[in-house]
């Protein structure tokens, strides 16, 4: 690691911190020339392959404005949305590989929205998993209502059951 100030090609490394999400390493360095001492933040690059076969280093921004698309008229924050996105990350990183097709980047955002927003997620994974039917959709919905999160289908059939029981005086 070249010194910022003297531009001497040696620094010695006096400290070593993992970042709070585990995805970077900060090191205190020292020059041996100089003696001055910098701050270097080290991680593993992640690159996304695009359909187009262009080549680019994966961006958190990009999937948070994919997946705000699929949010537009939900109660999803910007939050909401940062987390999102950092759990989609710390996925893909897991998988130990330093290149990803977009396509599995767009999957990985699906089980992460499912929890977020399941209107969100029926609109995200159209695209995603191709839907071209309504049979496609109703697939998805059965499964859903097989197995619901803890989001916004699970919250409204547990109104629609208070609901209904207000109704009847149980």
């Amino acid at each position: 690691m070249h010194c910022p100030f003297c531009r001497h090609p040696d620094s010695r490394v006096i400290d070593s911190r993992t970042s709070d999400d585990g995805l970077s390493i900060r090191r205190r360095r020292q020059c041996p020339e100089c003696g001055r001492r910098f701050s270097t933040t080290e991680t593993a690059s992640l690159t996304v392959i695009k359909r187009s076969g262009v080549v680019e280093p994966f961006s958190r921004e990009k999937v948070v404005s994919g997946v705000r698309k699929a949010c537009q008229g939900r109660p999803v924050t910007d939050s909401d949305l940062a987390l999102l996105a950092q759990q989609v990350e710390e996925s893909v990183r897991s998988t130990g590989q330093a290149q990803l097709d977009a396509n599995d980047i767009g999957l990985a955002v699906l089980p992460h929205l499912r929890e977020l927003d399941e209107i969100a997620y029926l609109r995200f994974a159209s695209v995603y998993q191709a839907f071209e039917s309504l049979d496609d959709f109703d697939l998805a919905i059965a499964e859903l209502r097989d197995h619901p999160s803890t989001g916004s289908i699970a919250k409204i059939d547990a109104a629609r059951l208070d609901a209904a029981n207000d109704g009847t005086g149980e």
